[in-house]
């Protein structure tokens, strides 16, 4: 009985379906490399849902809040904070590097290197300054905010769209309760499409080993585990006591999400478990506006894992073409790496796209240098994304409290009953648990 009810487990199934795909990856390697469409369809089916949960998750959220003083409160701690994180993690990176020098020694010639498989890269990592990235956040069209599948327009449409409802709330009740219900349908579409993780955590692990093979790895073993030392440092150091100073263990979170951080490792992205996320941070007593706010935001102007890889992969490029860096060129890449590392889709490869972006600007560092990551980064994403969900869901809750907007009594309850096995984690229908359309 207990073998079948963990069987049935999204967790279960996404934990089978990572070890299938490493195994067919490793045994049948030409194969598992042909699979990478399972991933992308899995991840694009995901997509094609996030701008419309989005947009009625915001719209109703903001109909909820008390004011547009609430509102623009709520915005402006969320920045705050999220500028706050990055800042931190681009510091930590930076250390983490100085201190195990994951480049030292390898004497690599920048002009050597194959710097044409980073046209790809390059063509999306065009420097945009302040002025370019807030005049992207506005789309051509009111239907064009969900056209590309981005955050940030949407996100501004739907602050648009609560604003007006709030001023006009006769005539809008019976557009909100359109909105509703069509959120709703879509968290039921949202709860099919999710029953396929496992298969998409499937073809994206059998692609993974199969194309690039744990050997690939090499002498850029230590960059990788540079990486995920700096990411576990930055969990365990910064987000760890400001959960313990708000009131929870950050240990019960991550096992409260565990199946949102299975499907991230799998799929190396963070876009798959937006929609998902949103409702779990909900059930947690999460007020809906202030997570409907907070974490589309957080995937756009809060990437913690991509902050720590900018500095620690520059610098290892740094050391690796045994190019020096003064205090003004460290300072001058933090404040450049600040600017870079926001509006980077949650997506595998973005972090060698910011990267780029940053290296451009930085005429002391070979942007050559980049490809030397080209072959290791699959292996490096995972943290990234880890780290930047994990992030994002602390910052949720965080902002929900300073604005007492978080049901304590139901957090605790939560995350004292998160347990193996998914019990916890979804109602009897499949769907993430305590979603409604209460606000």
């Amino acid at each position: 009985m207990n073998l079948a009810r963990s069987l049935r487990s999204l967790y279960v199934q996404v934990l089978l379906g990572m070890v299938a795909g490493i195994a067919l990856g490793h045994f049948l390697p030409h194969a598992g490399a042909l699979l990478k469409p399972l991933s992308d369809a899995f991840v694009g089916l995901v997509r094609m849902m996030i701008a419309p949960i989005v947009f009625c998750t915001i719209v109703s959220g903001i109909t909820s809040l008390a004011s547009s003083k609430a509102i623009g409160r709520t915005i402006f701690q969320a920045l705050a904070l999220f500028y706050l994180l990055t800042a931190v993690a681009l510091v930590l990176g930076l250390v983490t590097a100085f201190v195990l020098q994951p480049g030292a020694g390898l004497h690599i010639d920048a002009h050597r290197l194959d710097a044409s498989i980073l046209a790809q890269y390059g063509k999306h990592a065009e420097p945009r300054g302040l002025v370019a990235f807030a005049l992207g956040v506005i789309p051509e069209t009111m239907l064009g905010a969900f056209d590309k599948g981005e955050v940030l327009p949407v996100l501004l449409l739907s602050l648009l769209f609560g604003f007006a409802l709030n001023r006009y709330p006769k005539a809008g009740t019976p557009v909100l309760a359109l909105v509703d219900g069509i959120a709703q349908s879509l968290f039921r579409i949202l709860t099919m499409i999710m029953r396929l993780a496992p298969l998409g955590a499937f073809g994206a692990m059998a692609f993974t080993v199969g194309r690039f093979g744990i050997r690939s790895v090499g002498s850029l073993g230590m960059l990788a585990v540079s990486l995920y030392v700096a990411c576990l440092l930055f969990i365990a150091l910064v987000l760890a006591p400001l959960a313990r100073l708000h009131g929870f263990a950050l240990w019960r979170l991550l096992r409260y999400l565990r199946e949102e951080l299975l499907i991230v490792l799998a799929t190396s992205s963070t876009e798959p478990v937006l929609p998902r996320l949103i409702a779990r941070l909900e059930a947690l007593g999460c007020d809906k506006g202030v997570v409907g706010l907070v974490l589309p935001a957080g995937y756009s102007f809060n990437l913690d894992g991509t902050a720590i890889y900018l500095t620690l992969a520059s610098v290892f490029i740094a050391q690796a073409c045994d190019v020096p860096l003064s205090a003004t060129q460290i300072a001058t890449m933090l404040a450049v790496m600040l600017l870079t590392s926001k509006g980077a889709a949650g997506v595998s490869g973005s972090g060698l796209v910011a990267l780029v972006a940053t290296l451009t600007v930085m005429p002391d560092l070979p942007v050559a240098g980049v490809a030397l990551l080209v072959g290791i980064d699959r292996f490096m994403s995972e943290a990234r994304a880890l780290t930047s969900v994990i992030s994002n869901a602390c910052a949720v809750i965080f902002v929900s409290m300073w604005e007492g907007a978080c049901d304590r009594r139901r957090l605790a309850q939560r995350l004292g009953a998160a347990a193996p096995g998914g019990a916890d984690g979804e109602d009897g229908a499949g769907n993430p648990a305590g979603h409604t359309s209460e606000t």
